[in-house]
């Protein structure tokens, strides 16, 4: 079934879309920590798992928090394993990454593969986009995700803004509502950092198919769960113990939630500044001020802060602690 989409954006009232009460799933993109050798740091990374799963929210790894697109298949092969053997059983998304280059075509084989080694070990495929895949029609956009799903029982899409990575794009609404047909497609994660075109979505999403999960990838408007999205955030690396306890307070209509939410909030907007990839720096300074990881340490090719906003991040996990009591 194919419902008429929102005429324009006066059509939307946030509003209408409001959910009190609503339980929220959470997934959170888990950081890749590094050593001081710039090597990955396997048992920050088990502890990181750990720590999410714990605080109730599912991890996703392989993603742009993971550095995905700069690790090597053997890299990538090693952290799907580690998250198997960790979790034990417990439910983890990862990315499905096919990596080319601008004026690639399609490559349908790439994808399978990269399906493949993600359902292999337990997980849930989040298909990345790509230039082969991105450089298309509408149309054959569209019959590429159609050929995708062929491929496994089930899938999360995405979009990504190329403000996180050149291959990226957001879709018209026409062709995420013609997503949403794809009955083994569960949920799409949304990371345009535009609430207009979230509100958008989810309106569709109610008219069309409710059962359809919407994770907002906007860490710099992450009450976008009052509306009726989920969420699939890297901000959430950094506190998913606060995102799980700002969760419940959504559910049990706890007006803590709030203040909770924009102390989050507030973190939100320091680690994804300009320049956005460079947020893995904050995330690991933060994770190291908790004591959770050795190192501030990021991937070699990674972007940094010139800055690593100790002061500020502090202040924060204070307030943070004040607000859990």
């Amino acid at each position: 079934m194919v419902t008429e989409l929102p005429a324009s954006t006066e059509d939307i009232d946030p509003v209408s879309l409001l959910q009190p009460r609503r339980s929220i799933q959470g997934i959170t993109a888990v950081l890749l920590p590094f050593n001081q050798q710039g090597e990955i740091h396997w048992s920050d990374f088990e502890c990181l798992l750990q720590r999410t799963v714990e605080a109730g929210l599912t991890p996703a790894v392989n993603m742009d928090t993971g550095y995905v697109n700069l690790l090597n298949h053997a890299e990538r092969t090693q952290v799907l394993k580690t998250t198997r053997d960790v979790l034990a059983g417990d439910s983890f998304v990862a990315g499905a990454f096919v990596a080319d280059e601008s004026g690639a075509p399609f490559d349908l084989n790439r994808y399978r593969t990269a399906i493949d080694e993600v359902v292999s070990q337990g997980g849930t495929p989040v298909v990345f986009q790509s230039y082969g895949l991105t450089g298309q029609s509408d149309e054959d956009i569209v019959a590429g995700y159609q050929a995708i799903a062929g491929e496994c029982d089930q899938f999360i899409a995405f979009e990504l803004g190329t403000m996180f990575a050149p291959f990226g794009k957001i879709y018209s609404l026409e062709v995420f509502g013609q997503l949403m047909q794809i009955d083994n497609c569960s949920g799409a994660k949304h990371s345009s950092l535009d609430r207009m075109a979230e509100w958008q979505r989810l309106a569709v999403r109610n008219a069309q198919r409710p059962d359809f999960r919407i994770y907002t990838g906007n860490d710099l408007a992450i009450d976008m769960v009052m509306y009726g999205s989920d969420y699939l955030l890297g901000l959430s690396t950094m506190a998913p113990d606060y995102f799980a306890l700002r969760d419940r307070y959504w559910r049990e209509g706890d007006p803590r939630f709030y203040q909770l939410n924009d102390t989050l909030q507030f973190l939100g907007h320091l680690a994804f500044r300009h320049p956005t990839p460079a947020y893995k720096h904050t995330a690991a300074a933060f994770l190291q001020l908790r004591g959770w990881i050795d190192t501030d340490r990021t991937h070699p090719a990674a972007v940094r802060r010139d800055t690593a906003d100790q002061e500020i991040l502090a202040s924060i996990f204070t307030r943070l602690e004040m607000l859990k009591s």
